[in-house]
């Protein structure tokens, strides 16, 4: 559904358009495509603008990202039929395939008779800061707890819901979290009250690194997931070079995003451990949480609170 609507048909002008999309969907990732070439430009993530617009030939979009694109029919001839498909298996990404003719399609775009309208795109949008953390950085977990008949739960941190608060992070200051999923599926995981900068993903030998991990030994830190690489960083696609709220974690992958817990729009001078930049008290009681965005996983303990210290 589109807008509460099955498959609907929007008539275009021979313009651009401005689209501001959210999937709302509870656990179905979308992998967005036009049926012929339209030109697509990217031009804002979750948190706003990217510094320029990106060009696409399809988007991806996990439950609760969001995307503001530019599409262009100004070239597209009158009477043109456009379809935008899905092909992103569910669950995502080694699940089925979806069907062509059910989930496979979402809305159809209907040019209309008229003149082209050329609108140039902008050249710069935004200036995303180059944050450099100033904290220890934190090592995170996505787990599956599997059973006979399928997961009974998936977990962070291995780590229920009830269990004691254990990320105490300061206000004003800049962390890694470098989270390590061990699990078959992407997750996309959503932190409150911040947005942050995707900084890379790391290929690893999960099984290695969670046979390291368990069972833990009393008192010794958990192994740092790099130890266990098999390649090099890899940098975001420059469509995910913004602030984020959300982002998705592949299987086989360490993610490591950079969270500052001052507002985004705060310059990097003015930002600092102990400096609360926020309107309000960050530090009050009860404070915030982070969690997968596929709502049965959220419902199923992948949700983890956290509390912002002074």
């Amino acid at each position: 559904m589109v807008n509460g609507k099955v498959w609907p048909r929007l008539e275009v002008e021979r313009r651009v358009y401005r689209f501001r999309l959210l999937n709302g969907s509870n656990a179905r990732f979308y992998h967005l495509f036009p049926s012929c070439p339209v030109p697509i430009y990217q031009i804002g993530t979750d948190g706003g603008y990217l510094e320029k617009p990106v060009a696409l030939k399809s988007l991806l979009l996990a439950p609760a990202e969001r995307a503001d694109l530019l599409v262009d029919f100004s070239g597209c001839a009158p009477g043109t039929r456009i379809f935008l498909r899905n092909d992103a298996n569910a669950p995502y990404p080694d699940g089925d395939a979806p069907d062509p003719d059910t989930t496979g399609q979402i809305l159809r775009f209907d040019v209309q008779a008229g003149p082209a309208v050329r609108t140039p795109l902008p050249v710069w949008l935004n200036t995303i800061p180059r944050l450099k953390a100033d904290a220890p950085a934190r090592h995170f977990t996505l787990n599956e707890i599997a059973a006979e008949g399928g997961p009974v739960a998936v977990l962070l941190n291995n780590q229920h819901w009830s269990d004691p608060v254990t990320e105490f992070p300061r206000v004003g200051s800049t962390e890694d979290w470098v989270v390590a999923n061990l699990t078959m599926d992407t997750h996309p995981i959503h932190l409150h009250l911040v947005q942050f900068l995707l900084e890379s993903r790391q290929p690893f030998d999960a099984q290695a690194y969670a046979a390291a991990c368990a069972p833990p030994a009393d008192g010794q830190p958990r192994p740092s997931p790099e130890a266990f690489a098999t390649g090099d960083p890899e940098p975001p696609e420059p469509n995910e070079c913004g602030w984020k709220d959300t982002v998705r974690m592949n299987p086989g992958q360490i993610t490591r995003i950079r969270v500052r817990f001052a507002p985004q729009n705060l310059t990097c001078v003015k930002a600092g451990p102990g400096i609360n930049s926020y309107p309000f008290d960050p530090c009050a009681k009860p404070g915030y949480v982070w969690h997968c965005h596929i709502l049965d996983h959220e419902d199923n303990d992948m949700m983890r609170p956290f509390r912002v210290i002074p």
